[in-house]
């Protein structure tokens, strides 16, 4: 018997055996389960964007995409796979047969050992790994391949090779992609095929290394690839010189050939390829000579071309010839610059002209009043400063909680009750969620679905009667909405710039329209959005959203429609994916309905020799920097070359987005029509109506004005000097040190036009510029911004040749005057603030005039209300600072304007008498006036008739008087 009272007693045991047929069934039911939650997780992003997309009509869009991304990923994966595979399966065909073992594959051999059962499984695990990541990134090129497939020529030609632009726009990138690709392929795979060699003993490392005959020429071969790719490399960097961008301490940021570019680096790429084309035959050749020896010398020949030709050569040729005598030797290419970045960016047709700008002082009466005078014609001044104006706005026509006005509204034109057009300040009442009195999934996506109506402004001045005093003069005000707007239009906005969560419509669960005289409800009637009625639909929509709500609600049922991707940016961009969008969305009233129209742009950095700009900086300014909804939404930050190509609308109520031709002559909008057809409408498409309200784009404005610092210059000497660098000044309404953005208003630039019509004042967009470094105003710039008008998109700049201020130093001014001291020192005791608004630059009679809104926020209303207007010309010696903009012009200019308001007499009814010395005149007048009186008194006590009889003998005098005064002019 054993002894079992050593050791602790033993216990139970726990047998552990296969699971129960139960548990493993239940095991394999969870498994498959997850693995179906996961894929239709998948499926549902792919679903709901597909759904999506056909509900606004751009299913092509989604489908071409998707098709293009799809076939990308499986020829160049697939290639990549077999590539890889190929190599890896012919480097294990061609290994040696095992004979006596050295230590190294002795150690080898375990490994070879154990990966032989799995040969297979490994191989298709490699190749299926290098395929997805070759594929993957392959499908990002989509854009690419289309651009290369569906190019249409620019019919112009870089000057250094006589080639279309159309090569370096839409053929280069896609060549300069697959030679990528090539390197990419020939990399792995000799990779792959060393190390499959190195396993299986074709390759040795140990004791010095050494290959068999078959691993020589095979990866011999592989080298030679990549040394027949490295040529074609350099062949395709000659062109390359044309678009390639480099520091030039001359001018700055530089694209396109230089001297040394043309004549070192373009030989030199031209020797390369040649060196490389032989030692890439060098290599071919090891299959017949099966040693190394003159590969690897070829190679190494290459190496050192490579440093000395490559390197070397360009910095003698730069340090010895250039340098001593740079503006000389490359004058050539700086005019060749200047030209194909004017070309680009669409300012070639810019009309300089010089300015005195020191405007002119009335020394006489007569000579002041016609200056003041024409202060009031030459601009329609917009005192109502929308980047400032959104609170109150906000606060004045907000009128229930669960509304909001953007922070920054925007300018447009609409004719007042005289159909004379004038430019208005506007705004969408949309929704907030922030203000809903209870917040639950019901009233956040069911109930609270939209906002309701435009809110619309004069741009020139406030509200004389309104309370506040300063408060804007509304023209369409009012739940709903009333005034000048067509009556009847359709106010309810689904789609705005503050709409950004989905709703659920159109079902069971009605929707609050808005309040007045009780509660109003309404259910959405638009084309847009998706059909929730099928349960696929609501699932898919559940996993995407990560609302299982939407599965289940009951508030869900026959009809409901979920909105979703809602501002209008972000529409366009989803159906038009190679565009980029302008930061400014803007409302319009247009055929009964609130559209937002989108400008939108084409633009590529392969135009050769044109300097490239950064869109998210050079588009950057005080007011992007306040509000990233104003920030530009590009597809390549990096570009050369921009056109407004796109005018895009998103319809408020149903979302409805379309595109329109705008430039007919741009190339790379006829490209991208081309790979989507039907997508864009033609130009004649846009209804009158419509391009009323079309506008020259904030964003590309600013693009071409900071070009315009330095490609204002045409003369190639004074472009290198950097003599004459402009640069756009710091707003000096904030603190901030962002650029100022530019301005749209109504102005007539002197010489503009030769006919009275053409001297009208033009809707415009303006900036200025200041001396590089300098705060003195040196260039005033405006476009024309009607799109109605024959002259649309003609850029004006005024070259001011004298010492001027500029906005900085007229902001001091101001600041310093007595009555803004004044001012300011009685706002601190009311718990108020002091904001400026759009300080405008007008130019008048050789000068420039400053206008500058000053609101004052705090005290008993806490938003911006106007108070004071500044202003100051270059002619006057001090700024003024007054209530009105009439007085501070008639302060300004010394003289008193006529007011407009005020009728020449007393009653309209009255005729006129005229003035005389002759006493028979005189006494009939008097008699007219008397019976003037006596009417008057008659009006006020309700005797009807006896106003009849008193205005009677009025005109009867005022008759003899006109006779009377004929008479003695005869007799004269």
């Amino acid at each position: 018997m054993p002894d079992r009272g050593s050791g602790p007693p033993s216990g139970p045991r726990i047998r552990v055996g296969r699971p129960s047929r139960r548990v493993r069934t239940l095991l394999m039911t969870l498994g498959v389960l997850a693995v179906l939650f996961m894929a239709f997780v998948m499926f549902a992003g792919f679903w709901t964007d597909w759904l999506w997309y056909r509900s606004v009509d751009y299913s092509s869009v989604f489908a071409k995409t998707l098709w293009t991304k799809i076939g990308l990923f499986a020829v160049f994966g697939l290639l990549m796979a077999a590539a890889v595979g190929v190599n890896i399966w012919l480097a294990h065909r061609l290994r040696p047969p095992l004979s006596a073992m050295s230590l190294e594959q002795q150690s080898l051999d375990r490994y070879r050992m154990g990966i032989a059962p799995y040969k297979k499984w490994i191989l298709l695990a490699i190749t299926a790994l290098v395929g997805l990541i070759a594929g993957a990134s392959a499908a990002g090129q989509w854009r690419t391949w289309l651009m290369w497939v569906n190019g249409v020529p620019f019919n112009q030609k870089d000057p250094q090779f006589g080639l279309d632009v159309a090569f370096y726009a839409f053929d280069l990138p896609w060549y300069r992609f697959m030679l990528g690709f090539g390197f990419a392929a020939a990399v792995l795979s000799l990779i792959a095929a060393a190390l499959t060699h190195y396993l299986y003993g074709g390759l040795r490392v140990t004791g010095g290394a050494r290959a068999t005959s078959a691993a020589t020429g095979h990866l011999s071969v592989l080298l030679g690839l990549f040394v027949a790719l490295k040529a074609v490399a350099y062949w395709l960097d000659r062109y390359g010189l044309a678009v390639k961008s480099s520091d030039f301490k001359a001018t700055g940021n530089w694209t396109g050939l230089r001297y040394v570019d043309a004549n070192a680096y373009l030989p030199a790429k031209t020797i390369l390829f040649c060196i490389a084309a032989i030692c890439a035959v060098l290599f071919f050749a090891t299959l017949w000579r099966r040693t190394w020896q003159l590969p690897v010398i070829g190679f190494g020949l290459m190496v050192l071309s490579a440093i000395l030709i490559g390197g070397l050569y360009p910095a003698i040729v730069q340090k010895f010839q250039v340098e001593p005598n740079e503006q000389a030797k490359e004058q050539e290419y700086i005019e060749k610059n200047i030209e194909a970045t004017r070309k680009a960016y669409d300012i070639d047709g810019v009309q300089i002209t010089d300015y005195s700008g020191k405007g002119k002082t009335g020394d006489s009466d007569t000579a002041k009043a016609d200056q003041r005078k024409q202060a009031d014609a030459q601009a329609s001044y917009r005192l109502i400063d929308p980047n400032v104006v959104g609170p109150t706005f906000d606060t004045l026509q907000r009128l229930r909680k669960y509304y909001q006005f953007p922070t920054t509204l925007d300018v447009d034109r609409y004719k007042d009750a005289s159909g004379k057009e004038q430019d208005t300040v506007i705004g969408l009442r949309e929704l907030d969620l922030d203000g809903i009195p209870k917040r639950n999934w019901i009233n956040d996506h069911f109930t609270y679905t939209h906002g309701y109506g435009a809110i619309t402004a004069k741009g020139t001045g406030t509200d004389p009667n309104a309370d506040p005093a300063g408060s804007p003069e509304f023209t369409d005000k009012g739940l709903p909405t009333t005034g000048q707007l067509p009556k009847g239009y359709q106010q309810r906005i689904y789609y705005g710039e503050k709409t950004e969560q989905y709703s659920i419509v159109g079902g069971p669960q009605k929707e609050l329209d808005y309040e007045k005289d009780g509660e109003q409800t309404t259910s959405y009637k638009g084309d847009s959005g998706v059909n929730l009625s099928n349960p696929i639909n609501r699932a898919a929509y559940a996993v995407a959203f990560s609302e299982p709500q939407i599965m289940y609600s009951g508030a869900i049922g026959e009809g409901s429609k979920i909105l979703y991707n809602r501002t209008p940016k972000e529409r366009v961009e989803a159906v038009a994916p190679w565009l980029t969008i302008d930061g400014d969305a803007y409302p319009a009233v247009v055929d009964g309905r609130i559209q937002w129209i989108v400008d939108a742009y084409t633009t590529t950095n392969g135009y050769p020799y044109a300097s490239r700009t950064t869109l998210g900086d050079t588009t950057a300014d005080s007011l992007t920097a306040a509000n990233n909804q104003r920030a530009v939404v590009a597809q390549q930050n990096q570009v050369n070359y921009i056109r407004n190509s796109v005018k895009a609308t998103v319809d408020a109520y149903d979302g409805k987005v379309k595109l329109y031709q705008w430039d007919e002559k741009d190339p790379v909008l006829k490209t991208w029509m081309n790979a989507f057809p039907g997508t864009v409408e033609k130009k004649s498409a846009i209804s009158p109506e419509l391009k009323e309200h079309l506008r020259y784009p904030q964003d590309l404005f600013k693009v071409q004005r900071e070009l315009l610092t330095r490609y204002h210059v045409t003369e190639a000497p004074q472009f290198y000097s950097g003599s004459d660098v402009w640069q756009v000044p710091d707003d000096p309404t904030n603190k901030e040190k962002n650029a100022v953005p530019p301005y749209y208003l109504s102005l007539k630039m002197p010489e503009q036009g030769k006919t009275p019509a053409q001297q009208d004042q033009k809707f415009s967009l303006t900036t200025t510029f200041t001396p590089n470094g300098r705060p003195n105003l040196q260039a005033f710039m405006a476009v024309d911004a009607d799109a109605n008008s024959s002259e649309y998109g003609t850029i004006r700049v005024l070259n001011v040749k004298s010492e001027v201020p500029g906005p900085q130093q007229v902001q001091s001014e101001l600041n310093g005057n007595n009555e803004v001291a004044t001012f300011v020192r009685d706002l601190r005791g009311t718990d108020s603030d002091i904001v400026y608004g759009n300080l405008l630059t007008i130019p008048l009679d050789e000068g420039f005039l400053y206008v500058e809104p000053v609101y004052v926020k705090g005290g008993n209303a806490n938003y911006p209300l106007l108070k004071k207007v500044g202003v100051s010309y270059t002619g006057a010696r001090d700024p003024v600072f007054k209530d009105t903009l009439a007085e501070s012009f008639d302060a300004v200019f010394g003289a008193q304007g006529a007011d407009p308001e005020v009728p020449p007499s007393e009653d309209p009814d009255k005729p006129t008498p005229p003035p005389s010395s002759d006493p028979t005149v005189k006494e009939a007048l008097d008699e007219a006036q008397k019976a003037f009186d006596e009417a008057d008194k008659a009006l006020k006590a309700g005797d009807l008739s006896g106003y009849d009889e008193a205005m009677k003998k009025a005109e009867e005098a005022v008759k003899r008087a006109i006779e009377a005064e004929g008479k003695a002019r005869k007799d004269d």
